[in-house]
């Protein structure tokens, strides 16, 4: 039996799961992926501050179901990785060279750490990033 696939969603591609309005681009991708995951087929591993960034936007964007969508969020219980050393020096770096938030690159610092896929939906960090591997963009996913 081949092992699943290990997959980094950042913040982009879990917040395509609450907001499912028409005019959100690749939602049925992103959904797709989350398919994967609830059945079995490839596992998510995610920095801890995930919650906090989805949180924030949730919280801006939807404050009156921004509880009930982190409540089922928070009830996946996604694999963690807590910053380490070694992951936060790779974000810095990441950082530097891609000229991006620590926020970003931490979702992308696990992927390498982790021998993962970063998945996102945000085009312009992909665009500085994808010489650094282990990155997919969303768009390109096929679930």
């Amino acid at each position: 039996m081949i092992a699943p696939s290990l997959f980094v969603p950042d913040a982009s591609v879990i917040l395509k799961w609450a907001f499912r309005s028409p005019d959100e681009h690749d939602n049925d991708k992103a959904l797709g992926l989350l398919n994967l995951w609830l059945s079995g087929s490839c596992e998510f591993i995610l920095p801890s501050l995930w919650v906090f960034e989805c949180g924030n936007i949730l919280g801006l964007k939807t404050p009156d179901t921004a509880q009930e969508i982190l409540d089922i969020f928070l009830g996946y219980r996604f694999q963690e990785c807590s910053m380490s050393l070694s992951i936060a020096i790779a974000a810095l770096k990441l950082m530097r060279e891609c000229k991006a938030t620590f926020y970003d690159t931490a979702y992308h610092a696990v992927a390498l750490e982790k021998a993962a896929t970063l998945i996102t939906a945000d085009a312009v960090y992909y665009r500085k990033a994808k010489a650094k591997g282990n990155i997919m963009l969303l768009e390109n996913f096929s679930p």
